[in-house]
């Protein structure tokens, strides 16, 4: 079955690139370039995926992701944006983003993104078609229900996205091994660019923030200065 992505992207140019390289990849593409009609478009279903852009008119995209989270069903969103800073890649995340590209961005890595995205869902959809396979984690006041992708500090159920959840997630099921950001990456998000680690650095402080009691002396993500993360052991 042939996917349909939905680009939601008011720079013209910008938005036939995208729509040309979703159909190299043998996908449908549509193009809305407001955010209000973008969101009505993806209400009408059948959205495999959404590509939003931050910046757009009758609806910014951080309102517009936060609509679409608020509906159910898990349709991943890629979010394009021309701001560089943190505060603007983290609201992004916060309102339920899976990944983001600033622009200027490649169409190799585009299509990465995209490729690794639809790896993640058919990973999901797999799971779930085999029914409950993985126990809950629990340790040290820290519980994780991986059917149901809850989380739990001290019986206090915290709200992860899902990035976040598949993050804590893959530590958890590999107790006291070292990650490095690259092989997290690979395995996390199912890419591997060369100077894309700042992408998890962002991951694990929000991930510590909300799971961490004190996120500056984590008991759980720890930091292995010179090579990267574990999960206590």
């Amino acid at each position: 079955m042939t996917r349909t992505i939905l680009i939601i992207e008011d720079n013209p140019g910008i938005g036939e690139l995208v729509r040309m390289q979703v159909a190299d990849l043998g996908m449908q593409a549509v193009l809305v370039d407001r955010g209000d009609d973008g969101l009505e478009r993806f209400r009408q279903g059948g959205v495999d995926l959404v590509i939003l852009d931050l910046m757009l008119p009758g609806m910014d995209g951080l309102a517009v992701c936060r609509e679409i989270r608020s509906v159910p069903g898990y349709v991943p969103v890629l979010m394009l944006t021309a701001k560089s800073s943190e505060l603007d890649r983290v609201l992004g995340l916060e309102m339920g983003a899976d990944d983001y590209l600033t622009k200027p961005f490649s169409v190799a890595e585009l299509a990465a993104r995209i490729k690794a995205l639809f790896r993640r869902v058919d990973a999901l959809s797999a799971r779930q078609a085999e029914g409950p396979e993985a126990d809950e984690v629990e340790v040290d006041g820290l519980r994780i229900d991986p059917v149901r992708r809850r989380v739990f500090v001290d019986d206090r159920e915290v709200e992860l996205t899902a990035r976040e959840f598949d993050l804590l997630w893959h530590f958890a099921c590999h107790r006291g091994r070292v990650f490095s950001r690259a092989q997290l990456l690979d395995s996390v998000w199912g890419y591997n660019h060369e100077g894309y680690e700042h992408t998890v650095n962002t991951h694990i402080n929000r991930l510590r923030n909300k799971i961490e009691v004190d996120p500056a002396n984590p008991r759980y993500v720890q930091t292995v200065w010179g090579v990267g993360y574990r999960f206590m052991d």
